[in-house]
């Protein structure tokens, strides 16, 4: 095997154990380029996508948007609001015309976005970004599924809007924002007898769809994890946890999720933590570096979200045995009860190591199943498995 040593990393092709045979491996790549116009995602390749475009007419994003498109700074500027709000989101709306072109049949769009308030001419008035965004996914020809509230709750002081205690003059807080679910064509189907048991194996716990699938996710945002101040303040970035939910619901293990407005590239940490493919789309280059630069640190934690669903499913099984009895199921990878029948073939892969492949594209490797199966889930937990970045899996 050949191996090229790439920004103090090992970087190889393919992982191949002693048994010969492949290990799981995902990879995950970048382009610091405009996603109006994705050459290089070919048609019907996408699986999932998961993102948060710059929210128009909220005030941090109107330089962004003015570049985009001259039009935007010259409405702002002569006070023409509604003009300014409609030719943003025709730029994003070039987005989401891609994303119908690249999806698969069958393939789901998670779409995070806030709605904008601001004050015009010493009018406060709301701009409803949900909406315009569901009215172009309508007319590309997408199906609109039940959308999720996002509840965003801050205890900040400053965070009522309007005249305080006095009546008539003041605004309700914005503390959600939406996620938007489209899917493209059909529902997916698994033929063959391979899809059906990947499809088992990327199953999640009876307790976790029960909260998952709720329409209300009620967790707080988050801060950026750059040290770079300039680049913060263009970062809009999710929590970790909603693109690590969003994966589990709708992809499979090795499916390939897109993000045309990957920022920080939280979405791409939560498919490499999930074992999924990701293609990751950032205009702004100033993101390159930070996340290069930390890459390698960030997916040494990635297993610990997995670890923390076992534990919390380790506690859901002793708190129900100990109210109502026995589970009637038990998963065969980890050995340990299960609500359903549908969670016997649940597994997790757990990130071994990572490699820079080539510029702005990565590779990640797991451990076999046999490795992870020497120990008991609790063990699992106590991080008994070690994560590289120093060695070729191949040696």
């Amino acid at each position: 095997m050949q191996a090229a040593r790439g920004k103090n990393h090992l970087v190889s092709a393919r992982y191949i154990n002693e048994r010969g045979d492949f290990g799981l491996e995902t990879e995950h790549r970048f382009f610091y380029e405009d996603s109006r116009k994705m050459s290089a995602v070919k048609s019907d390749s996408i699986d999932l996508v998961i993102t948060s475009p710059p929210y128009p007419m909220i005030e941090m994003w109107d330089e962004q948007f003015s570049e985009l498109n001259s039009d935007v700074n010259l409405a702002l500027q002569n006070s023409d609001y509604s003009r300014a709000f409609e030719t943003m989101h025709r730029e994003l709306d070039k987005v989401w015309g891609e994303l119908f072109r690249v999806m698969k049949k069958g393939a789901l769009a998670c779409i995070n976005i806030g709605d904008a308030a601001r004050t015009i001419n010493k009018r406060f008035q709301l701009f409803a970004n949900h909406a315009r965004i569901q009215k172009i996914f309508i007319a590309l020809g997408f199906d609109v599924l039940p959308l999720i509230l996002w509840r965003k709750q801050t205890n900040a002081p400053n965070k009522f809007m309007g005249s305080g205690m006095l009546p008539a003059g003041a605004y309700v807080t914005l503390e959600h924002e939406y996620i938007l679910l489209f899917r493209k064509d059909a529902k997916r189907v698994f033929f063959t007898k391979e899809e059906k048991l990947n499809r088992r194996q990327s199953a999640y716990f009876w307790e976790e769809r029960n909260a998952w699938f709720s329409d209300l996710w009620d967790f707080k945002g988050t801060r950026q994890g750059t040290n770079n101040c300039e680049t913060r303040s263009r970062s809009g970035a999710f929590p970790f946890v909603l693109p690590f939910r969003l994966i589990n619901m709708y992809s499979v293990y090795g499916d390939t999720v897109l993000d045309p407005f990957s920022g920080t590239g939280t979405t791409a940490l939560a498919a490499m933590t999930a074992g999924r493919n990701s293609i990751n789309y950032e205009l702004d280059g100033g993101f390159s570096a930070p996340f290069n630069d930390s890459i390698f640190i960030e997916v040494h934690g990635l297993k610990h979200y997995n670890q923390e669903r076992i534990r919390k499913h380790l506690e859901f099984v002793k708190r129900y045995q100990s109210e109502k009895g026995c589970l009637k199921y038990e998963n065969s990878y980890f050995g340990f009860p299960v609500m359903t029948r549908q969670e016997e073939d649940l597994k997790f892969f757990y990130a071994k190591s990572v490699f820079e492949v080539e510029k702005n594209n990565y590779k990640l490797f797991y451990f076999e199943d046999r490795d992870v199966q020497a120990f008991e889930p609790e063990g699992l937990i106590q991080d008994q498995l070690q994560f590289t970045t120093g060695t070729d899996p191949a040696d």
